[in-house]
Formats: structure tokens, sequence, C-alpha cells
């Protein structure tokens, strides 16, 4: 419950984004959706599979913040804006060349301080990319909700009884895209109907989307965020409820956060998969733990 009534019933009213099309250099695009108020310190605000800057977690976090004195940059992934886009290719977990294009294009706008928050796999993309490469002194922290650190393990999660709805509903939407892109471009959607379950669809098609790895268990051990958390060089909080359905033991990451000076873990009792629902108004604990991690750690006064 604590999962499904938000997704399903939360909305948040007053939101007003102003939309920019990012052209890519491989020909294809992002739709970004900012809120814009002339403040020097940008929040850029990352979606979870399937979702899109109008998911009701993305919109509450825009809402607070731009009201606190910051910029909202809240991206969509390939195919998630309300458009299909141009190139077979969509994106995955591991995928970071998009959110490196996205926070160039944040700081090319000249904010003085840039916060990156992600949920679910948004979370994950950013931990991959903090961890993976050196990044500009103007990103001063990040904070994550819901995350599969661990890709292999949420996947495994997701099969157990009672979890299958979720996965059932995610492979439904992406199946969806594929028959609807195979209409416009060559592509091979023959046997969708058979595919399940993520590793299905990832055999299927994600590999060939995404060429280079030599199977599903490679493709999961190179894009799983646990294995650069250590190498992060920012303040990252990271929230996840102990009753998430889609994450595993090994999707809160005990042993790095207890060894680290830079990895915050929380993992509270309750608040299911990116709902965390407060009775403390219009706003969720998402927005509060942020605040006070923002306060306390990433900025403090």
């Amino acid at each position: 419950m604590e999962t499904i009534i938000p997704s399903l019933f939360y909305k948040v009213k007053g939101i007003e984004y102003e939309r920019e099309r990012l052209e890519l250099d491989d020909g294809d695009f992002l739709d970004l959706d900012w809120i814009r108020n002339n403040n020097k310190r940008l929040l850029v605000l990352s979606h979870g599979l399937e979702g899109s800057s109008e998911r009701h977690y993305i919109q509450r976090p825009a809402k607070h913040f731009s009201k606190k004195g910051w910029d909202i940059l809240a991206w969509n992934n390939r195919s998630c804006s309300g458009e299909m886009n141009r190139l077979p290719r969509f994106y995955h977990h591991g995928a970071t060349e998009d959110i490196a294009s996205v926070i160039e294009r944040g700081l090319s706008s000249g904010y003085e301080e840039v916060v990156l928050m992600g949920y679910s796999m948004g979370g994950g993309m950013q931990q991959k990319y903090l961890g993976e490469r050196e990044i500009d002194p103007r990103i001063k922290g990040a904070i994550s909700f819901s995350v599969p650190c661990n890709v292999k393990d949420s996947a495994e999660q997701l099969r157990l009884k009672g979890n299958q709805m979720y996965e059932r509903r995610f492979i439904k939407k992406l199946k969806e895209k594929m028959v609807e892109k195979s209409k416009f471009m060559e592509f091979d959607t023959s046997g969708i109907e058979a595919v399940t379950t993520f590793p299905e669809f990832d055999d299927r098609f994600t590999l060939k989307l995404f060429p280079g790895y030599k199977d599903v268990d490679d493709f999961y051990s190179k894009i799983t965020s646990d294995q650069f958390l250590d190498k992060i060089t920012v303040p990252l909080l990271i929230v996840n409820a102990k009753n998430d359905p889609m994450l595993g033991d090994k999707c809160y990451p005990v042993e790095v956060a207890k060894k680290s000076e830079l990895i915050y873990l929380e993992m509270p009792e309750k608040g299911g998969h990116v709902g965390f629902t407060s009775k403390k108004g219009d706003f969720s604990y998402m927005e509060y733990a942020a605040d006070k991690f923002i306060d306390e750690v990433i900025l403090p006064n």
C-alpha cells in the first residue's frame, strides 16, 4: 500500500515547467523540464524506470525546493517525455552518458552549486555517474531514494510471489514501447508476447540495443551502481526502506556506508518504493530527509 497508493492517487498542483529539447551528439534528443527563478543553486531530478518529470515523486521536490531558492532541472530519459525518441536505443540503469549530458547542460547555465537527486533507477544512474568519472567541483552532493543498488538482486526480488505485479507492470510498458517503435523503424519484435520478466526482456531486446555485454548476468554486473559507491567523492544520502518490495538484501550497502565518510545510508522500517508518505502536509518524508541532508551535510550554513 505504501508503494501503490502514492503512485496511483497522489497529485501535485501548481507545477509549471519550461521545456527544453536537448539535442544529443548521436542524433537523438532529451526533453528537459525547468523551473527557473534566477537562483544560483540547481537541483537535478532523475526519475525511475518508465517514469517522467510528471510523476508525483519528481513534481513534489520540484515544488518544494523551487520555493526554497533552487532552480529545478527535471529531465526525461529517452522515450519518457511523451514523445518517442528517434533512435532504436532507450535507456537503462547504467547508461550514464545521458545524465552526463543533462548535468553538463545545467552547469553551462552558470550555477554555482548543483545537487543531484534520483529516484529508483534514476538514483542508481546518478550513483554510477558520480563514481565512474571525475566530476565538476560545482556538484556538491547527491541524494537517492529507493535505489536498486544491485540490479540483479532487485530483478530477483521482483520474481518473488507478491512482487511480480510490479515486474508485469514495467514489462507491459516496455513491450508496448518496443512495438510502437517497430512501426517506424526496422526492429524485430517477434515473440514479444512470451516475454514476462526483466531477464527475458533484457536478453531479448536490451542486449541488442546496447551491444558489448556477453549475457544478462554480465550486463547486470556492469551496470549496477553498488560497485561505484566507494569511488564517489561527494556526500551521498541513500534512503531505502526496509519494506521496499523491489529491493533485495544486496540493495542496502551497509558495509560500504560503515567504511565511508561520504556515503550515508538510511533504512526506515516503512516507506515502500518511492512512497514515504508523510502526514505533514503536501510533502513526503523524502523532501524532509533531503532538506535535512542538504542543510546539515552537503551545504551546511
